[in-house]
């Protein structure tokens, strides 16, 4: 990986509340966050799922949903199961159709979540969407193509 997702996370939380993201979840998020990021085990799981179901309920909420993906990788880390690859590559792909690149962090996240999504369908143990049609959709995305 060629950032740290855990960096990119905390960049990611700090845009979706600065930006009013998460409206009325907000207070709730900043809690989930914090025992996300500050424990272990089934405190910081628990914390996971809660930001999780928060972003559910904000698609729209662009920087919150590129923290979400990246906190999933965080929590593949901490526990190496199909599960969390599974919903991280959900999570990418739904990220990427969706994707809108207005701003330099915009891009950089779009960058970070293609590199992530990657890794996710490997640990799925899916081949590479290059390997499968002889093309690189993502260099489209990046170049705004399609």
């Amino acid at each position: 990986m060629r950032f740290d997702p855990a960096i990119a996370a905390q960049r990611a939380f700090t845009r979706a509340k600065v930006a009013g993201e998460l409206e009325s979840d907000r207070e709730e998020a900043k809690r989930a966050e914090a025992r996300f990021s500050s424990t272990t085990g089934v405190a910081a799981t628990e914390a996971y799922w809660t930001l999780q179901r928060i972003g559910t309920r904000h698609p729209e909420a662009k920087a919150f949903q590129a923290f979400c993906i990246y906190i999933t990788w965080q929590q593949v880390t901490e526990e190496t199961i199909p599960l969390h690859f599974k919903t991280g590559l959900d999570l990418c792909e739904r990220f990427i159709q969706n994707a809108e690149c207005r701003s330099a962090e915009d891009l950089l996240d779009l960058e970070q979540i293609l590199e992530l999504r990657a890794a996710f369908r490997r640990g799925l143990g899916l081949k590479a969407e290059d390997e499968e049609d002889g093309h690189d959709d993502d260099e489209d995305i990046l170049k705004g193509g399609d």
